[in-house]
């Protein structure tokens, strides 16, 4: 089930590391490339990357069940990073919304297998009592091998042009695979991988579906749909800020993405480490109500100033929401799932309820941005992750270490594992 090996851990920390700059495609780079380059409006640049956006989204559940019941879960990793990086690559050369919205919805298909993957070979190699350290440790990779790939990316774009973006994610890519064929097959025990205890396996014959463990479980539900809350107002603000930045300076408005997202990545990296040294000692909860503060703050202060030294500053408080939560997340979807076999199904059904809340926040800000104007988007996104603040604070609670009723009555969580294991 665990492993100390050095070369194993150190391929995973190598593995996200790499992987940060390909798990999400071409991310905002998307909307400066298609209105910078390609002279789309801001309309069908945001209903684009809403179909991207739902495909991941219906991809998310098979995805984590995909991820619970295969054995193969390495194999899975390169073929997704395979199919990520030919399916950006193929943008220089096409021009034409039909294929374009193909091509990304099959980019963000594939891209909903890497998050339950890697935290389902993390839980594998190092089992649940490392996994909350590990997951920050992960996490921090993630966030540096985005603030280099971005540092990268804002040079090499400024120097060649935006399409520069593509071939860095194609070296990424690469090494991404190199590292997966890192980690040892016998390195990853598939039971533990999916949520169950060690006691449990033999007799594990659950049906490889986690919607009975999600409709049941009402706390599982309220963070579903903080989470869904916290990516609408999240996923437009980044986008829209590129676009403010492309079109006051189109010959640098790439590279001024880029700063924005080596801010946030900067500061997400002790943010993950947080959560990674004190979300046992203090609690998932204070630190997810953190992470929900700080993003209407961040709306709000985006409608001050149009300054791009004032928009990359802004841009930090990214770090610190988005920071926090990314590291939360696994850990909270495996308290309330422990002991199921369900974690990995049960993160892509959380996951498309935030892909469905990140879709349609791409859209709607690019709607209310050709009505309104870019701060009224802003005052929009900034309103509903006060929502999302105020149900978290006031619905969700505590989930370390504390078994879960489900709305049956009965424990939905590790509660009864424990229970039983201690019998």
């Amino acid at each position: 089930m665990t492993t100390d090996a050095a070369g194993p851990n150190r391929s995973l920390d190598l593995l996200n590391f790499f992987l940060a700059d390909v798990r999400d495609g071409l991310g905002p780079y998307l909307a400066i490339y298609l209105l910078s380059v390609q002279h789309w409006n801001e309309a069908d640049i945001g209903l684009v990357m809403t179909l991207a956006g739902l495909a991941g989204l219906a991809a998310q559940i098979p995805a984590g069940a995909l991820v619970d019941g295969t054995r193969y879960k390495r194999a899975v990793v390169v073929v997704a990073a395979l199919l990520v990086t030919a399916g950006s690559l193929s943008l220089p050369w096409l021009n034409d919304f039909t294929i374009v919205a193909v091509l990304q919805s099959a980019v963000g298909a594939a891209g909903a297998v890497f998050p339950p993957a890697i935290a389902a070979i993390t839980l594998g190699m190092l089992g649940p009592r490392a996994f909350v350290r590990r997951i920050g440790r992960n996490e921090s990779f993630n966030h540096a091998g985005n603030a280099v790939a971005a540092t990268l990316a804002g040079v090499a774009a400024y120097a060649f042009g935006p399409v520069a973006v593509f071939w860095l994610m194609t070296a990424m890519a690469l090494c991404s695979i190199a590292a997966t064929a890192g980690i040892p097959a016998n390195a990853i025990d598939h039971a533990v991988a999916r949520g169950l205890h060690a006691s449990a396996r033999a007799g594990d014959r659950e049906a490889p579906s986690g919607l009975r463990v999600i409709l049941g479980c009402r706390p599982l539900l309220v963070f579903g749909g903080c989470a869904a809350l916290f990516h609408f107002a999240n996923a437009a603000m980044l986008p829209l800020v590129g676009q403010k930045l492309a079109m006051k300076d189109p010959a640098l408005g790439t590279s001024l993405m880029s700063f924005c997202i080596v801010a946030a990545q900067l500061v997400m990296v002790p943010m993950a480490m947080l959560v990674g040294a004190r979300a046992d000692r203090w609690g998932r909860k204070p630190l997810l109500l953190a992470a929900f503060l700080v993003l209407p703050l961040r709306g709000l202060l985006y409608t001050l100033s149009d300054n791009s030294a004032w928009l990359v500053g802004v841009q930090l408080l990214d770090g610190v929401g988005a920071g926090l939560f990314g590291a939360l997340f696994p850990l909270v979807v495996a308290d309330l799932t422990e002991g199921t076999g369900r974690f990995n199904v049960s993160q892509g059904a959380i996951a498309t309820l935030q892909g469905l809340g990140a879709s349609l926040s791409t859209a709607a800000a690019g709607q209310m941005v050709v009505r309104e104007g870019y701060s009224a988007a802003f005052l929009m996104l900034a309103a509903a992750a006060g929502v999302a603040l105020v149900l978290a604070a006031l619905l969700l609670p505590e989930t370390r270490g504390a078994a879960v009723e489900t709305g049956e009555g009965e424990v939905a969580t590790g509660g009864v594992a424990k229970a039983s294991s201690e019998a």
